[in-house]
């Protein structure tokens, strides 16, 4: 694989250690601005809004320019975020920079999925994506947990700094092995993209089969504590459990899609509407409660490198917008999950509720995903007589197109 691909994924690793730390340091953040916990939660709310906001705007803004001089400019708004983030006087002016740091986010991932695509030959597209994915997935095994710590020992602001170095760092490898590229479709050709249906329904399952993941794992620690019956000290390890089953998820997903793109969408969302539906049972011991964790992050992240993948070729004509679209689907997927697993859990439907509620999501993804298959075979263009006949069928025609 090429070096290149190491420059996207070091980018796509600060991006996700920024994504997640927040959540352990909220304590920290509240206590030194003066602020409650709830308040502090905002922090979380605003990264969020910058990535669904910043995805299709800066994909939108930066059409006409070379992809590898917008994956840089994101790169640099991004440590400006972080850098703002680490010496914010207030919480307002925090909040305003962790809206800052939040805008590049889908944008850089649709654009580098894009990129990443371009490094290989065709048959290895989808493992592409998956190695820049990688980044993201390690930071929850690492990045996070590292960040944590430095967090709560040198202050929560040492945290953004080293944040904002690891950004340096990727923009230095993003300008040495990311090579030239001749610009994009324009604007005009990355709208029209996105007028085609089958990139909506790619959208729709994004939405449906990542809402299944954020339904239970927004509500993992609860499951975990009060029914598997683990201290809340376990919790930081557990979660780098399900860390390690999404690494092995994305690259096992990047490596299968390159053979059967579809047939690993359609495994993948079967497999993670199973493992949601046996949350209740698994969760009784301390031991399967571990296991699902593990296959819940091996089951969600086997989708990730196929949708983005479909996603882009289903808008080949302008395939940066629809990326980062898909970017911004995810992070609705994160909002909209949490929401109906909040909503079970509030019908006093038991603690693992939200995993119940997360596996009907699941299986509404694989509806979308049927009819988004349904529509592929029907807008396919039908096959020459030539093409039947090289394909066994058709028999009585062979001579006249042999003639």
């Amino acid at each position: 694989m090429p070096l290149a691909l190491l420059a996207l994924a070091v980018g796509a690793f600060g991006i996700g250690t920024t994504e997640f730390v927040m959540m352990g340091l909220l304590p920290d953040v509240a206590d030194d601005l003066h602020i409650s916990i709830p308040t502090a939660g905002h922090l979380v709310s605003a990264y969020a809004l910058g990535v669904v906001i910043g995805a299709p705007l800066l994909a939108a803004a930066t059409a006409r320019m070379s992809r590898r001089t917008v994956l840089i400019a994101l790169m640099v708004l991004f440590v400006a975020g972080n850098a703002l983030s680490a010496f914010a006087p207030g919480s307002g002016s925090l909040l305003a920079a962790r809206f800052l740091s939040g805008l590049p986010h889908g944008a850089f991932f649709g654009v580098g999925a894009v990129v990443a695509t371009t490094l290989v030959p065709p048959e290895r597209k989808a493992r592409s994506v998956s190695l820049m994915f990688l980044g993201l997935t390690v930071a929850n095994i690492a990045g996070v947990p590292a960040a944590t710590l430095m967090g709560q020992h040198l202050g929560w602001r040492a945290t953004f700094v080293a944040v904002s170095v690891i950004g340096l760092a990727a923009i230095a490898l993003l300008a040495l092995l990311i090579p030239r590229d001749g610009g994009t479709a324009g604007l005009r050709g990355e709208l029209a993209a996105l007028r085609s249906l089958p990139v909506w329904l790619a959208l729709g399952t994004t939405v449906a089969g990542f809402g299944a993941l954020f339904a239970a794992y927004s509500y993992i620690t609860p499951m975990l504590t009060d029914t598997a019956g683990y201290g809340e000290s376990s919790v930081t390890l557990l979660l780098a459990l399900f860390g390690v089953g999404a690494t092995v998820g994305n690259l096992l997903g990047g490596r299968l899609a390159d053979h059967a793109m579809r047939g690993t969408l359609f495994g993948g969302l079967t497999s993670l509407a199973v493992v949601l539906a046996a949350f209740p049972l698994l969760m009784r011991n301390p031991v399967t409660a571990a296991l699902a964790v593990v296959l819940l992050g091996t089951a969600s992240f086997v989708t990730g490198s196929p949708l983005q993948l479909m996603v882009m070729e289903k808008a080949a004509a302008g395939p940066s917008l629809a990326s980062s679209a898909n970017q911004a689907a995810f992070n609705l997927a994160n909002a909209g999950g949490a929401w109906i697993g909040g909503l079970a859990l509030a019908a006093g439907f038991g603690t693992t509720s939200p995993a119940l509620a997360g596996a009907a999501l699941a299986v509404l993804g694989l509806g979308v995903a049927s009819v988004a298959h349904a529509v592929d075979r029907r807008r396919a263009p039908l096959p020459t007589a030539r093409e039947r006949v090289v394909a066994g069928h058709l028999p009585e025609e062979a001579e006249a197109v042999r003639s």
